[in-house]
């Protein structure tokens, strides 16, 4: 049996606010869209996947896998799930099918990630948000998700007693990366260039504190998108790119009062050292990741979950220009969520199709070249759940 696990084709909306788009039109979309355009029918497909946080919050609809059988009435009788681990859900989604495939129960699965998340206001979409926390004591006490990571950068400006003007300017190296990367894609949200120097100098009113140190320019937008995989053991027969390995691991579900630390994802970090260890492999070896940057201090603590700097010094990989274009690990040539944009549910699934793309020399945006293998990471929450993927391009 073929235990090989490949990415067969993928589809992407642009992400932004789609107001003529509905949660239904977005997956039928995805769902037909990654099908039409790929060597398989309908009929290939054993199961769907479907990562979707809170239709029920933003769409007042919870129960939406089977609506494939809507779109494709052929599909009827096969199984259908929806997957939801907060903004985790897409990469959650993809770690699933493959486990499906891998374990022979079945052969190909189209996985699927979508949020319609413009219906609320800033408000309800902050209070839709909130419920991925511990609510208890963190969105049931008012604290917003810019509030929970800002914990991480107070506790790792503490930790490592640097100035909060040190940390605004590797913040802010770390937003005009993104909006630069960002510019270059035609899925991206924001495509607007922004110099370190710009950024610096915005007055408040037009880059407020969110949640001290964390300013409106530190926060990824909230956004409507789809996109979709197909995932299968059927070798292709060009343009092979194989899921080579995918990693869960979650910690705590508070950071508040909580007992993992606040300076560094410890968690994120296991999970990328078990990636790499059990494929003999090492930073060194990867030419590009897809992080999840849903805040610039969750990109700036990734620089050290990943090995590309140590703890502490995660700074030095922005100005040595090791994770900037043409460096030796490029993060988010996609712009990241900063400037792509982040329809929670489609995420995780957003990283995969746009790391496959890079693989096989069609990016959408800047051209990482000569990539043989990809870092993925979705975190979910507050890091309380972290799926790292590794992904590799076949001769």
């Amino acid at each position: 049996m073929n235990h090989s696990v490949y990415i067969r084709n993928s589809y992407h909306t642009p992400f932004k606010m789609l107001p003529e788009e509905t949660l239904y039109s977005l997956y039928a979309k995805a769902l037909i869209e990654v099908i039409e355009t790929s060597e398989f029918s309908i009929d290939d497909v054993d199961a769907v996947f479907v990562a979707n946080y809170s239709g029920g919050s933003f769409n007042q609809q919870e129960h939406i896998a089977p609506y494939a059988v809507n779109i494709g009435p052929r599909l009827r009788g096969k199984p259908m799930y929806r997957v939801e681990a907060a903004c985790a859900s897409g990469a959650s989604a993809v770690d699933l099918a493959n486990m499906a495939i891998y374990s022979g129960k079945i052969d190909t699965a189209v996985v699927i990630g979508i949020e319609k998340m413009t219906q609320l206001d800033t408000s309800g979409v902050t209070s839709a948000l909130a419920k991925a926390s511990y609510f208890p004591s963190e969105g049931g006490m008012g604290f917003s998700f810019p509030a929970l990571f800002s914990e991480y950068a107070k506790g790792w400006l503490k930790h490592y007693q640097f100035s909060n003007e040190q940390l605004q300017y590797w913040l802010a190296l770390i937003s005009s990366k993104a909006y630069s990367l960002g510019a270059q894609n035609p899925l991206a949200q924001l495509r607007t260039e922004r110099t370190v120097e710009e950024l610096l100098a915005l007055p408040d009113n037009k880059n407020p504190e969110i949640a001290s140190p964390l300013r409106l320019h530190d926060c990824s937008p909230i956004s409507d998108g789809a996109a979709a995989i197909i995932l299968s053991r059927h070798q292709p027969i060009e343009k092979r790119v194989r899921l080579a390995d995918i990693e869960t691991c979650c910690d705590y579900l508070n950071i508040i009062e909580s007992k993992k630390p606040n300076h560094q994802l410890e968690v994120a970090t296991q999970a990328i050292d078990t990636i790499l260890s059990r494929n003999k492999l090492s930073i060194n070896n990867i030419q590009f990741a897809e992080i999840h940057d849903c805040f610039t201090i969750s990109e700036l603590l990734m620089y050290s979950a990943l090995g590309i700097a140590k703890p502490g010094r995660e700074f030095q990989a922005l100005e040595s220009g090791d994770v900037l274009p043409g460096g030796k690990c490029v993060v988010n040539p996609s712009g990241g969520l900063k400037s792509k944009g982040h329809p929670v549910g489609a995420t995780g699934v957003s990283m995969h199709v746009l790391a496959y793309r890079q693989l096989i020399n069609e990016a959408s945006g800047y051209q990482v070249e000569n990539a043989e293998n990809a870092i993925i990471v979705n975190l979910g929450g507050s890091a309380a759940t972290n799926v790292v993927s590794l992904i590799s391009r076949e001769e």
